[in-house]
């Protein structure tokens, strides 16, 4: 096996406010982004992904380029769909053809493969590799985009104690400690006096670089990602991404990284995308009066996603502005900057601007500024692939209507 391609078919590319902006592959599940849990089960190198036409600028860290529709993937490489996220120590043998659930996940090529089979992501990767049966391995389908929330804590309760042991990371600390499950922390994370740190539900793992302020109350599962903060509060069942800032009460939510919460306000059942920036006093309602089932707006019109507890979806570089109140089962689209004292509706579209319907488009070059200033503050530059990226999502943004 020679590297890895991670391919987002039809459904994942209906997981909005995400996909206009980044391919499923770099998404969080749990601890880790999906691409580096097949990373680290197959020792191998990402060398590209296959996804919608207007992610071709596609630009993140280490991230993998996306692959032009004129190419052909090598034979030997493996082919994974970005929507199966396996477990974080798994450890995988040579293999031709995994299935997870009963259907394919990660197929090896036995030829060169063209790219353009798998443009319009209808394919199934298992109908390219003969071989009969298959592996198979544990796992879980985010079948829906709200599965990353659905899936959540069982997802914790799986990765951190895992995640923690290949660290290293040790429980030493002067905070108090409550319950039975295991808190792991990483040296070089600073933990403040009058800290609360409650395993009694669910494991803890606070990474390197992290620094939790005095009078926190983390309650398990918990994982705080290198180089965050944690201001205060109560911070419960979540997953919070390298590089953000959390202040207020935050309950079974995920930071995708680089997210900023500074403020008093509540979030729960929520997922933040990259570089979101949230106003003091944003609140998100996660639960309806009735108590019953929480719809939410999707490509594909509005669904119900069965689920009792559910927040607010938050696009990359979106902004709310202060007291900003958000109704139950929202998406807000990337790009979008919302203020005023009105609540929104239940669905804004990507680079909306303003404090109600009907929104005005954000100019791109001004977003463009605005996002360049924010990067800058953590130390990050906006790359020219990167802007590319984003002037290509405003042109092929969506409409909510």
């Amino acid at each position: 096996m020679s590297a890895l391609y991670f391919f987002d078919d039809v459904q994942a590319r209906q997981f909005e406010p995400f996909a206009l902006t980044r391919p499923g592959s770099e998404l969080r599940a749990g601890t880790s982004l999906i691409r580096r849990r097949w990373e680290h089960a197959t020792g191998l190198k990402s060398a590209g992904f296959i996804s919608s036409p207007h992610l071709m600028h596609f630009e993140e860290g280490d991230a993998p380029p996306f692959l032009s529709p004129k190419l052909e993937i090598p034979a030997g490489s493996v082919i994974v769909n970005t929507r199966c996220v396996i477990p974080i120590d798994l450890e995988l043998k040579p293999f031709d053809l995994l299935m997870c659930g009963g259907a394919a996940c990660a197929v090896k090529l036995a030829r060169a493969f063209p790219v353009s089979q798998f443009t319009d992501g209808s394919i199934d990767i298992g109908s390219i590799q003969t071989t009969l049966g298959g592996l198979r391995i544990k796992g879980r389908w985010i079948n829906e985009v709200w599965d990353f929330i659905a899936t959540l804590n069982d997802q914790l309760m799986e990765d951190i104690p895992s995640r923690g042991k290949a660290l290293g990371a040790t429980a030493k600390t002067k905070a108090a400690k409550v319950g039975d499950h295991e808190i792991f922390i990483e040296e070089g994370a600073q933990i403040g006096p009058q800290v609360v740190l409650d395993a009694s539900a669910g494991p803890i793992l606070i990474r390197k670089g992290a620094v939790i302020a005095p009078f926190t109350h983390l309650v398990g599962p918990v994982s705080v990602g290198r180089d965050s903060q944690i201001l205060g509060d109560r911070v419960a069942g979540s997953s919070i991404g390298n590089h953000c800032k959390v202040h207020g009460e935050l309950s079974n939510s995920i930071f995708l990284g680089h997210g900023n919460k500074t403020h008093t306000g509540f979030v729960g059942h929520s997922y933040l995308g990259r570089w979101v920036n949230l106003g003091a006093l944003t609140t998100t309602s996660n639960m309806k009066n009735t108590y019953g089932p929480v719809q939410l707006w999707t490509p594909a019109g509005v669904r119900d996603t069965g689920q009792q507890f559910l927040g607010t979806f938050f696009g990359d570089h979106s902004k709310t502005g202060i007291g900003t109140m958000l109704t139950t089962g929202c998406v807000i689209g990337a790009g979008a900057s919302i203020f005023g004292a009105k609540m929104p509706p239940k669905v804004i579209p990507p680079f909306a601007w303003g404090d109600g319907k009907p929104y005005d488009t954000y100019d791109v070059t001004k977003f463009l500024t605005v996002a360049e200033r924010a990067m800058a503050r953590r130390q990050v530059v906006l790359g020219e692939n990167a802007r590319k990226q984003l002037t290509e999502a405003h042109k092929k943004r969506w409409s909510a209507s």
